[in-house]
């Protein structure tokens, strides 16, 4: 290894002192670092026979600036040459007492970061060549000191570019998945806007046409005409079926919010559902639900709209769970609830199923008016509109999830009652 290829600081010190003094025909070799605080140098490498146990150092020496001659070398920033320690008031003496010393400082940065010290047992052993070597030593030291400090900049630099990336590959993310439900959010305002207009318009035509055909049939003497009337009277009131469920999408429908028990709910609406006992439906209900306030009608017609998907998606050996649960909701929570409702206390009924799922590519239209999976005539598509619409307009979300061929699982969350 030589010089440029060091990886640390503390390797430096102790290739100087091995590898470098040691070689150059001195007897002994001990590097002090400094404290950060400019206060105390610390042994932290030796060579010869200060050093007999390799890159340990037992009981490493302490002294303070200004103490000693290494410490007056560091406190001066003064390179000291002493012929005669036994002349020297600020010799500190060893277990194994020199005669002479040489000291030079390691300085890097303006500030002194170690002390280079040698002594040999003979008196007037070092002069200028020796203090020239050592000088240089210690600026070859230095130079490799900013080196190391540069590549600990740069590695650190890299760190920090790292974590810049991903933060900003983070909030890029977020953004776009922030803007993605904005153009969602603006898409279906713009659709429950014009539906909601149309299905007004109709249903105000549809109002006529059942009156005028109420009046018909009750002028009517032919059976022949009667017939005709009924099923005129029949596809008017589909049609006012299909306008009230537009206008339930569009949040347009006149609610009436009263206190609510999910847990209620569920249990009469199971009870009286009993038409098709497969696939088995399991209820997993919230010991004590709190309570809120929405329309009785549009939960019911919700939890029916999404039982009968899961029914029709579920073979009769599989399994439809519906759940109960309450949630406190903080700011620190993560997940679809923390982007789409405030904090507070809210409950939470599930749909799930294991059924055949919903491809990924189809996830982001299942709430769409008139989209749907059914055959021709099996279903108008405004089931899960509807459901969002009411969940919506009752001040709650609703969220999916779903793995083809494992099922799906649909959440709506409810403000809680105070």
């Amino acid at each position: 290894m030589d010089l440029i290829q060091i990886p640390s600081v503390e390797d430096l010190f102790w290739y100087v002192a091995q590898n470098v003094v040691g070689r150059l025909n001195f007897v002994d070799c001990v590097i002090y670092q400094a404290d950060d605080d400019q206060t105390t140098l610390t042994q932290v490498a030796a060579w010869g026979e200060k050093n007999p146990f390799g890159r340990s150092i037992i009981n490493p020496l302490v002294i303070p600036f200004g103490h000693g001659i290494t410490g007056k070398v560091a406190q001066t920033r003064k390179a000291i040459i002493v012929d005669d320690l036994l002349e020297s008031q600020n010799y500190i003496p060893d277990t194994q007492p020199a005669r002479s010393e040489i000291c030079v400082p390691l300085v890097f940065r303006g500030r002194v970061v170690g002390v280079i010290d040698s002594e040999h047992p003979e008196p007037s052993a070092f002069g200028e060549a020796e203090l020239e070597i050592l000088t240089t030593v210690a600026a070859l030291a230095g130079a490799k000191l900013e080196l190391l400090a540069e590549a600990q900049r740069s590695q650190q630099r890299y760190r920090d570019l790292l974590v810049s990336h991903d933060r900003l590959t983070e909030e890029t993310s977020i953004r776009k998945a922030l803007e993605a439900k904005l153009f969602e959010a603006r898409r279906l305002e713009s659709i429950g806007k014009l539906t909601g207009r149309f299905a007004h318009e109709f249903n105000n035509l549809l109002t006529v046409i059942l009156g005028n055909l109420e009046l018909v049939e009750a002028a009517a003497t032919d059976p022949g005409s009667a017939e005709f009337v009924a099923e005129a009277k029949t596809a008017a009131e589909r049609g006012a079926r299909l306008m009230r469920d537009m206008l339930a999408f569009a949040q347009r429908t006149r609610l009436e919010p009263v206190a609510v028990d999910l847990n209620e709910i569920i249990t009469k609406l199971c009870d009286t559902r009993t038409a098709d006992p497969a696939p088995k439906v399991e209820l997993i209900l919230a010991d004590d639900p709190w309570r809120i306030m929405a329309d009785r009608k549009a939960i019911v017609s919700a939890l029916l709209n999404l039982i009968e998907n899961a029914h029709d998606a579920t073979p009769s050996d599989g399994k439809i769970m519906i759940r109960t649960e309450n949630l406190t909701h903080t700011l620190s929570d993560t997940g679809p609830l923390a982007a789409s409702l405030p904090p507070g206390r809210y409950v939470r009924l599930t749909v799930a199923d294991t059924g055949v799922g919903i491809p990924h590519d189809r996830l982001p239209q299942i709430f769409d008016p008139f989209y749907t999976s059914k055959p021709v005539g099996a279903g108008t598509g405004l089931g899960l509109s509807i459901v969002q619409g009411f969940t919506q307009q009752s001040g709650g979300t609703v969220t999916v999830t779903s793995e083809p061929g494992c099922g799906s699982s649909f959440q709506l969350t409810f403000p809680a009652i105070p």
